[in-house]
């Protein structure tokens, strides 16, 4: 059974940083992509960054260039997300989510690209 669980949220001060964590199981990373979305509630959930199947490409929403840095370590099963400068519109539910591989060198950020997602994790940048 697929699953993916997050981690690694908080309440942090504007400017700081977190690292989120994304640990899978049920499927090997070669085959799928990661996307990390987050959703205040009420609203869309919306894409921040993926990762290929074959960890070859990234992508990152304009809103978070130069501060977002998706990673992965295939030996620990995780997929990370870095977060540095931290602001305030940064708070949100922050959630991992596995993909169609395709050819192993896309990664999308649209909601219905994906089909299996963890519970999420609390991001709140407030001081």
């Amino acid at each position: 059974q697929l699953q993916l669980a997050e981690s690694g949220g908080g309440l942090v001060q504007p400017g700081g940083s977190l690292r989120l964590s994304c640990v899978f199981s049920g499927f090997v990373l070669d085959y799928k992509m990661i996307g990390w979305f987050r959703q205040v509630p009420g609203k869309e959930r919306e894409g921040v960054s993926c990762i290929s199947a074959d960890g070859s490409r990234t992508n990152y929403a304009d809103f978070v260039k130069g501060r977002f840095t998706i990673s992965r370590d295939m030996a620990k099963n995780t997929v990370y997300l870095q977060i540095d400068s931290l602001k305030p519109e940064d708070t949100d539910i922050y959630y991992c989510a596995a993909g169609p591989g395709y050819a192993g060198t896309y990664c999308g950020l649209e909601f219905d690209e994906y089909n299996s997602w963890g519970q999420g994790t609390q991001v709140t940048v407030s001081s």
